[in-house]
């Protein structure tokens, strides 16, 4: 379980598509604390530590993974958003986050608003549902409030999110373009409340 807050902005070094695709990652943290067969949340996705040393570990994704994420377009100097599973105990300063991705998401727009970069996001039918205004969703694994959610033909949505300067700086988001696809996590609340209303 995660909880959409990035401790480390990382990046894939290799890419060995073979069967199961192994991605190498560098990253700033202290691998010595990390046990191999730990999860690490690699903007969304949940992954598994197979290989590690000072400053880098690896992990591989099964094809399904690839399909239904953007890590099919990873390579080499490709930037990660990375967040180690929650502890027990933890302030929980996002909201509960899987690592279970539902769809992917495109980034329609990006304008300056005050100090911050507004985004709007477009999403297909099959997760519309489950955003709602001032409601929470996770993209690229970071933890994220709605604006606002709009219905688009064909039974998408549009919706906004505001992102300050911290998150931009510290994340991926910092060089995401219009066109850009990323990968979306409902809010699990969100989604238990649709399958207890019987929309699920």
């Amino acid at each position: 379980m995660f909880t959409g807050i990035i401790t480390d902005l990382g990046r894939v070094t290799a890419v060995e598509r073979a069967g199961d695709t192994r991605f190498a990652f560098a990253t700033g943290y202290d691998m010595s604390s990390v046990e191999i067969g730990a999860s690490i949340a690699c903007s969304g996705p949940c992954l598994t530590v197979i290989e590690k040393g000072p400053g880098w570990f690896a992990a591989k994704a099964s094809a399904e993974t690839l399909a239904r994420t953007t890590l099919g377009s990873w390579k080499a100097g490709t930037h990660v958003n990375f967040e180690r599973p929650l502890s027990l105990g933890a302030e929980l300063g996002g909201h509960l986050v899987t690592g279970h991705i539902d769809a992917t998401a495109l980034a329609v727009s990006r304008e300056p608003e005050g100090d911050s970069v507004r985004f709007v996001i477009e999403t297909g039918a099959e997760v519309a549902r489950y955003i709602a205004s001032k409601g929470s969703v996770a993209l690229d694994g970071v933890s994220l409030t709605v604006n606002e959610v709009r219905d688009i033909p064909g039974g998408g949505a549009q919706f906004g999110v505001n992102i300050i300067e911290h998150t931009r700086v510290h994340t991926t988001f910092g060089a995401l373009a219009p066109g850009d696809r990323l990968n979306l996590e409902v809010d699990l609340l969100a989604r238990y409340a649709a399958r207890l209303a019987g929309r699920s």
